[in-house]
């Protein structure tokens, strides 16, 4: 997939001259909701001859006009795995527009001239929802009123919302469902088990004193972590192909004292080389408990012992490596 960042004013010689059906949105988690949008896009292109190029923003723009509603917004995917996530649904182009007052500001009229003519759009393909230009609930920056800022010389294509039992799916709701522990709503909404990229670091390594040696992961970029709690997970490492089941904790350690940051923790079953500042994925399978302040190191292990025997049951029974989602792996 050929990436191309773009930057108002645009250099018009960095785009290339193939005709696309163009997908608009954010895409962020790249969940079933928008997979069907890129699939749409994907069916037109193919009628076409043309290729399939999505138009995406290097960031969320909620995070610039609506500061103290998303002071506390995290991402569902960085932009490194929404870019993995696109190429694995046949994106031939992704071009990632920078959210800048010079884009943002733009008319809803050279916003199609633009970005979409400019583009070499023959097609245009978007959510209901999609919005574009400046003040768009002000200026018709709406999918009702695309096919006239492109004069009727492109054809425009509305995909509804996907729903799932009578709930739009959606971002928003995604988030949601991880800040309840709720990984299989997240799933089913996701269309894949939600998945987060990491970096090992050096913690207290209180877990080596307690007989379970423990991943102390530093997440990359601003994303979303499920609610606090144990969980099943799945591990793999960047250069090794190979998942090992994982019981990871997210909490404050309270049983070791008060004032204690939230951290990522995971013991790997049955594995223990050394992977400090290596890169991991962490694919999150199931929530087992919450967590728990315990009267000593001797009730916090008999605990561990029990959400070992949980963790390898769930990841053994219902394990989504055993799926057939392309998106999955």
């Amino acid at each position: 997939m050929q990436v191309i960042k773009l930057q108002e004013p645009y250099d018009k010689q960095i785009i290339p001259q193939s005709q696309v059906v163009l997908c608009l949105g954010f895409f962020d988690g790249v969940h079933r909701g928008h997979q069907q949008v890129i699939l749409t896009a994907q069916k037109k292109a193919r009628q076409l001859g043309a290729k399939l190029a999505v138009l995406t923003l290097d960031r969320y723009p909620g995070l610039i006009f609506a500061k103290e509603q998303n002071k506390n917004f995290t991402y569902l995917t960085s932009l490194q795995q929404k870019l993995q996530l696109l190429e694995k649904l046949g994106v031939d182009i992704c071009y990632i527009a920078s959210f800048t007052p010079a884009f943002y500001q733009l008319s809803q009229q050279a916003f199609a001239d633009k970005y979409l003519r400019g583009l070499n759009a023959v097609c245009v393909v978007a959510g209901s929802d999609y919005t574009y230009g400046k003040d768009p609930k002000q200026n018709h920056g709406d999918m009702a009123h695309l096919c006239a800022y492109l004069n009727q010389q492109i054809e425009v294509i509305e995909v509804e919302h996907l729903m799932l039992d009578n709930q739009k799916i959606s971002s928003t709701v995604i988030r949601a469902a991880l800040d309840q522990g709720d990984l299989s709503l997240a799933r089913d909404l996701l269309g894949y088990s939600y998945t987060t990229e990491a970096k090992v670091v050096h913690g207290f390594e209180r877990g080596r004193t307690l007989g379970f040696p423990t991943l102390n992961l530093e997440l990359l970029d601003q994303v979303r972590i499920p609610k606090e709690g144990v969980y099943a997970t799945w591990v793999k490492f960047e250069d090794d192909d190979q998942w090992y089941m994982g019981m990871a904790s997210i909490g404050r350690n309270e049983t070791f004292g008060e004032g204690f940051a939230v951290t990522i923790e995971i013991n790997l079953l049955n594995f223990s080389k050394m992977v400090y500042g290596k890169k991991v994925l962490v694919k999150w399978e199931q929530y087992l408990r919450p967590m728990q302040k315990f009267n000593g190191p001797d009730a916090l292990i008999a605990q561990l012992k029990l959400d070992q025997v949980h963790t390898k049951e769930v990841l053994t029974k219902g394990s989504s490596l055993n799926g057939n989602n392309h998106l999955n792996d």
